[in-house]
């Protein structure tokens, strides 16, 4: 994937409210102009890609225990060497849980955030533009922590808000719920 195919699947991504619409505009002007973006080494901030993972009947999703930032999120992180951003995302998932059974719902793009990423010892404080898709897996299928989760579970997402509060989280949980009120 290049910049331009990016910018066009960024452009038919429809955000779900006026907060991932600024998020989305933000994402698009850092694509359009930083020609480095899927760079980690970019100095203040680089694409990254997410994996919004749900079970078979959307009724649960996959979730980490961030062991760096010790949050719950969803699982991804960077480009790497393939600036394709749905690999990205795919290869992130099965990393992260140990999955090998684990499939792309759709190739189009499902959520955007831009979140701040704090300053550590091997780098400075930076922001992270984050594509996600939503990929599916089985519920019962063997999950294996990784050195970058406390945890890994999934939850209901009836329970979700009880461990987080995050609301990009929280609307992907929402945009789920529609998503199987129409199947």
């Amino acid at each position: 994937m290049n910049r331009t195919e990016l910018l066009r699947q960024l452009r038919a991504h429809h955000p779900s409210d006026e907060r991932e619409s600024a998020m989305l505009q933000r994402i698009i002007d850092f694509v359009r102009d930083n020609d480095r973006c899927f760079d980690r080494r970019l100095s203040g901030g680089h694409l990254t890609g997410s994996a919004w993972m749900v079970d078979a009947d959307r009724s649960h999703a996959l979730l980490t225990h961030h062991a760096r930032l010790d949050i719950w999120a969803q699982l991804g992180g960077h480009v790497e060497d393939d600036p394709d951003m749905l690999n990205a995302a795919w290869r992130e998932a099965r990393e992260e849980s140990g999955l090998d059974s684990v499939r792309p719902i759709s190739d189009q793009i499902f959520d955007v955030d831009v979140h701040a990423i704090p300053a550590n010892p091997k780098e400075a404080a930076h922001f992270h533009y984050d594509i996600r898709f939503m990929f599916e897996a089985d519920r019962d299928a063997e999950l294996a922590i990784t050195a970058e989760s406390k945890s890994l579970r999934w939850i209901a997402l009836d329970d979700i808000s009880e461990i987080t509060q995050e609301e990009s989280i929280l609307r992907m949980v929402r945009k789920t719920r529609k998503l199987k009120a129409w199947r």
